[in-house]
């Protein structure tokens, strides 16, 4: 396996010091994740910003805010330890420059907010899941096998929380993702896990010769009709409504070009084999097949390896209980289990995605 940062995960470089005290940080993170995230929603982080270099009372800010000095100072001495603000002098407070990226970094506060809609209550099921090998913390947000049945029956902030989480990663490979699929010039191309259609809008924009059929559960293959109809897109773009899941299920056959962004992450190796068993049948015999993913072992910095495997814990305790973020040695394994081969895997598609493309195998 390639490891990110070379032997990063290999060595144990902390002093008995440095051990100790990351120990003891992480025994608070939960609690002061939440004071972070009530220093933004409050407004006060706002305030401290706006104050510039000259900093800002903490009497001042209630007076903006309408929140108790109590409150105020509570919130703000933890944000001390977590290095979003800094003193200026006693109670007077100035914003450092990792408190402006949780306050203004668009990729921060859509972690954030994804984190805090939607994982929140149902992490503390953690433990009840991994021992069940279900989506345990589900049942704060609703009463579903999985979160992909509920997605169209999502409250506010959680529905938002969760597109936007889903949709900025994938939004940044989208257009370099866009020339190499269609370098293999597909006419007909399968976009399976489509949600809305986002990827198979942008596919017939950026060809006129091609048709996808989006292939996904019936509420989100309901809301993408309702998209493409408004967009008088009908004759370009089609939906199927199709649980992968399902022991015989079936998929629109001689397709040039299978698409799947981040989807097979969804999914356990047993369920991923299976899909692209039927994936496999469903291309012609020079077809492609596109995996869209981000790959913890394929990123560049540690940052990003430490939110992909955070956003497996999200796989685990609420959307189905068995999946997680892959690296890319499993899921070239379950590949070729599938009777598929990959052909390449194209590295920063976007900032953090790699796309694996796959054709049949030759095997006998």
């Amino acid at each position: 396996m390639e490891m990110v940062g070379g032997n990063m995960f290999t060595k144990d470089e902390l002093s008995l010091n440095e051990a100790k005290e990351a120990a003891e940080r992480l025994s608070f993170y939960p609690l002061m994740f939440q004071a972070a995230v009530s220093l933004n929603r409050l407004g006060i982080l706002q305030e401290v910003a706006n104050s510039g270099k000259v900093g800002i009372d903490s009497d001042s800010i209630g007076q903006k805010v309408g929140v108790s000095q109590y409150g105020i100072e509570t919130l703000l001495e933890a944000g001390l330890s977590l290095g979003l603000v800094m003193l200026v002098q006693p109670y007077k407070y100035r914003i450092t420059k990792m408190g402006s990226f949780w306050l203004l970094d668009r990729q921060t506060n859509v972690n954030t907010n994804f984190v805090q809609d939607v994982c929140g209550k149902g992490a503390l099921h953690l433990e009840e899941a991994i021992r069940e090998e279900g989506p345990s913390g589900l049942k704060e947000l609703g009463n579903w096998p999985t979160i992909y049945h509920g997605l169209s029956k999502l409250t506010e902030p959680t529905r938002s929380s969760w597109f936007n989480f889903d949709h900025h990663y994938s939004d940044q490979a989208f257009p370099q993702a866009l020339k190499e699929v269609f370098s293999y010039g597909p006419t007909s191309m399968l976009d399976i896990g489509g949600n809305t259609g986002k990827w198979a809008f942008q596919c017939v924009d950026f060809n006129p010769n091609v048709h996808v059929t989006i292939v996904d559960l019936p509420g989100q293959c309901g809301l993408a009709k309702e998209r493409i109809e408004k967009a008088g897109l009908s004759d370009r773009i089609s939906t199927f409504e199709q649980n992968v899941l399902d022991r015989s299920y079936r998929l629109p056959s001689g397709q040039d070009a299978v698409w799947m962004s981040q989807f097979l992450d969804c999914f356990s190796p047993t369920q991923i084999m299976h899909i692209l068993k039927h994936v496999g049948e469903a291309i012609t015999s020079d077809g492609r097949v596109f995996i869209l993913d981000t790959f913890w072992d394929l990123q560049d910095n540690p940052t990003a390896t430490y939110c992909l495997h955070g956003t497996s814990l999200y796989f685990t305790v609420m959307a189905n209980g068995n999946s997680k973020m892959y690296d890319s040695s499993r899921m070239t394994q379950y590949v070729e289990n599938a009777g598929l081969e990959v052909e390449k895997i194209i590295r920063k598609v976007g900032h953090y995605h790699s796309l694996i493309v796959c054709k049949k195998s030759n095997r006998s």
